[in-house]
């Protein structure tokens, strides 16, 4: 479970400050899949960045299964970084001169799991995004859908209970983006994970369960998918 108590986050910027979140109050159970809808500036990657321990509230608390981040140190803000949560960006963030297999081993690699296993590992979540014939290649030899499937099968390598997608389709045509999402779709029924998009497009935002629309930092609008 994903709880958060009035949440928020603030960034100043010479005489200026920016409320990025004003007091987010929300409860995401386990196994949802949740949209967090919004224009450009309304919170929405901020509120990911939170969950996914990339940055710490300015005040208010992030619990995930009772656990509350904010007493985590930054060692143990990284370990679960790497072992709870799997980030999926609009800008896929592959390292140009990995290979798709040596680009989805990286996490398992910073966990100092086996050369034998962590192959074996990346090996199997390339298959589960239909990629088992591009492992050798390197991401200016994918496009930009194939790129996606190594950042999801990256994400999804080390089997985190949480994954955050920011703008998943944003660099995508369509039909690819349509695909990337159904993947995610079907990473969630089948693995049962959490995951949570960040999204404008509201094409992407009907795939979920649940959507959440944020507005200057603050819910506006809560509601199950079936109730829209």
């Amino acid at each position: 479970m994903i709880k958060l108590q009035q949440v928020s986050r603030i960034y100043h910027m010479g005489y200026h400050t920016i409320n990025a979140l004003d007091g987010v109050d929300c409860t995401i159970e386990s196994g949802e899949f949740v949209s967090i809808l919004g224009v450009s500036g309304s919170g929405k990657s901020t509120l990911l960045h939170l969950v996914g321990g990339l940055e710490r509230p300015s005040a208010g608390q992030i619990l995930i299964d009772g656990k509350d981040l904010g007493s985590l140190n930054n060692n143990d803000l990284a370990t679960y970084r790497n072992q709870k949560v799997g980030f999926v960006f609009q800008q896929f963030n592959l390292m140009p001169t990995l290979t798709a297999l040596e680009n989805v081993a990286l996490p398992l690699t910073l966990a100092n799991v086996t050369y034998s296993e962590r192959t074996k590992r990346a090996l199997t979540a390339l298959n589960s995004v239909g990629l088992e014939e591009r492992i050798a290649h390197k991401p200016n030899e994918l496009s930009g859908g194939e790129q996606q499937r190594v950042a999801i099968a990256r994400a999804i390598v080390n089997e985190p209970s949480i994954i955050l997608a920011d703008e998943p389709t944003g660099n995508l045509d369509s039909t690819t983006g349509q695909s990337i999402v159904e993947l995610l779709v079907n990473l969630n029924a089948q693995r049962g994970v959490n995951i949570i998009v960040a999204t404008h497009a509201i094409e992407v935002a009907n795939h979920a369960s649940r959507k959440i629309r944020l507005a200057d930092g603050k819910i506006i609008e809560d509601r199950l998918a079936s109730t829209l």
